[in-house]
């Protein structure tokens, strides 16, 4: 169970929101509701694109720490944290180096796969082999070695952009074009089919907690971009649909996967899980959406707890860091 902390009144905190991917859009509605939330606990705080005023700003007067709501690559893939760090910022959320390892999908993978953690079989194609080796060998290679259906989406992205679920041979092609669209590198990977699932963990600074496992339940079987930011498209339960033995395999999973790539702080992990009740680790999220139909807060609002209490109990744990 999570319990609210008191937080102090005197920390300034800005919230870098927008930026230049595909998830602009998302992000500056993430931004706006962890600078609502900050503000209703009592915390200063600002709103900032990640453009070229913001090393000035930083520079000029910087803040006690960053809340990163940014989504796509600006905000998870390490290299702005990596600036922060280089300015002395401290921030909320996964260091670089955890950030860069989750942000990339074959690499996290092969760390969950180390860890013995269960994850879909998969195949990391670059777009230039894919044209060296000739596409109609690969991809029937690829179709021998994983069978159908298969899920192919980009190597590195979010929000369900350029992924998409082959069920015949023949669509594979369509859905490689698609997919390297938004990245030089595609992932194609077993369909696992099953309960769709995100596990949200917060770590206040006593170890990594989940909170209730929220069920996504897409109106056309897909969770794409579409199914996750409009209104009516899916239907989500809180907690999810599973037995308690289930549920908890599904959290020590999830705690599991956070753990092996080092992550800190909030994490959002999504899991598929079969009908015999296995958990299968798809993807881990460093920077989760907060928007009125992201699962995070969704999944703080059923613990009971106040988004504004949690975000601004991390921003004093990074504040904390500082001094580390």
């Amino acid at each position: 169970m999570i319990t609210s902390m008191a937080t102090r009144d005197d920390l300034r905190v800005l919230v870098l929101a927008g930026g230049l991917s595909y998830e602009r859009d998302v992000s500056l509605r993430s931004g706006r509701r962890v600078l609502d939330a900050l503000r209703a606990a009592g915390l200063t705080a600002e709103l900032h694109d990640a453009d070229v005023s913001l090393l000035p700003a930083l520079q000029a007067d910087p803040p006690d720490a960053v809340v990163i709501a940014l989504h796509g690559a600006t905000g998870e893939d390490g290299s702005l944290r990596g600036v922060l760090d280089l300015c002395g910022v401290p921030y909320v959320g996964a260091d670089a180096r955890s950030a860069r390892l989750a942000w990339d999908k074959p690499s996290a993978k092969s760390m969950l796969r180390e860890a013995g953690i269960p994850t879909p079989d998969w195949v990391a194609l670059p777009h230039d082999r894919f044209s060296e080796l000739g596409a109609v060998a690969v991809l029937d290679r690829i179709v021998d070695r994983l069978g159908l259906p298969l899920m192919v989406k980009p190597a590195q992205g979010g929000s369900g952009l350029g992924a998409a679920v082959v069920r015949e041979a023949g669509d594979l092609p369509a859905a490689m074009v698609g997919c390297f669209a938004y990245d030089s590198t595609a992932l194609v990977e077993q369909y696992v089919t099953g309960t769709n699932v995100a596990v949200s963990i917060i770590d206040r600074g006593d170890g990594p907690v989940t909170l209730p496992i929220v069920e996504i339940v897409p109106r056309d079987g897909v969770y794409d971009y579409a199914a996750r930011y409009t209104a009516g498209l899916t239907t989500w339960h809180v907690p999810a649909r599973l037995s308690p033995a289930v549920a908890g395999r599904v959290s020590e999973t999830a705690v599991a996967a956070y753990k092996a790539l080092g992550l800190r702080d909030l994490s959002r992990i999504d899991v598929i899980v079969t009908a015999d009740g296995e958990p299968h680790v798809l993807g881990c999220n460093v920077s989760p959406g907060l928007t009125e139909t992201s699962l995070l807060p969704l999944a703080v609002q059923a613990a009971g707890v106040d988004l504004g209490a949690v975000l601004s109990s991390l921003v004093e744990r990074a504040v904390a860091r500082r001094g580390d």
